[in-house]
């Protein structure tokens, strides 16, 4: 969905059912996740000028768009990696040598937990739990689960990531 197309009769065929008894402002405010959403998958984050533009268009403040956007973890403020690498730090995978794992990742990717590669090819990240934890350690690569990662394997996990531009 593009910003020009973010209009009232948009607005209305998305909100069918309440459009007769929500006001213009409470239907803007209901596309703004949604708005969120489209926006993130675009362009892997949520760019300050484009925020600014949806500020407008949907006639919210700011300030109200970036308290919304800030309180759902799954929304981010800075370029992400194409790829992201995602350790899972729970107990299981804990135990198992996930922190060891880590370790691999940083000093083969030269970033530190959350950071993302210059040419923006990958982002690392941990997470508490994956809810594999059969599988322990976990090892998330975009949205493809990986089980029983060993710092052995982490070479090759790095390679695939490279392979897949």
């Amino acid at each position: 969905m593009k910003l020009e197309e973010l209009n009232d009769s948009l607005i209305d065929t998305l909100y069918k059912g309440i459009a007769e008894v929500a006001t213009p402002k409470q239907k803007r405010r209901g596309l703004l996740i949604h708005a969120l959403q489209e926006i993130q998958k675009e362009y892997n984050y949520l760019p300050e000028d484009v925020l600014r533009q949806l500020s407008k268009k949907l006639e919210i403040p700011l300030a109200d768009i970036y308290s919304t956007a800030s309180f759902y973890k799954h929304f981010y403020f800075k370029p992400r990696g194409r790829n992201v690498v995602c350790v899972c730090m729970g107990t299981a995978c804990h135990v198992r040598g996930a922190s060891k794992v880590l370790e691999k990742f940083k000093e083969t990717l030269h970033l530190e937990e959350g950071e993302t590669a210059p040419d923006l090819s990958v982002t690392l990240e941990t997470v508490g739990c994956v809810g594999c934890c059969g599988l322990a350690p976990v090892v998330t690569v975009n949205e493809e689960v990986i089980g029983s990662v060993s710092p052995k394997k982490v070479e090759e996990i790095i390679q695939t990531v490279k392979a897949e531009k």
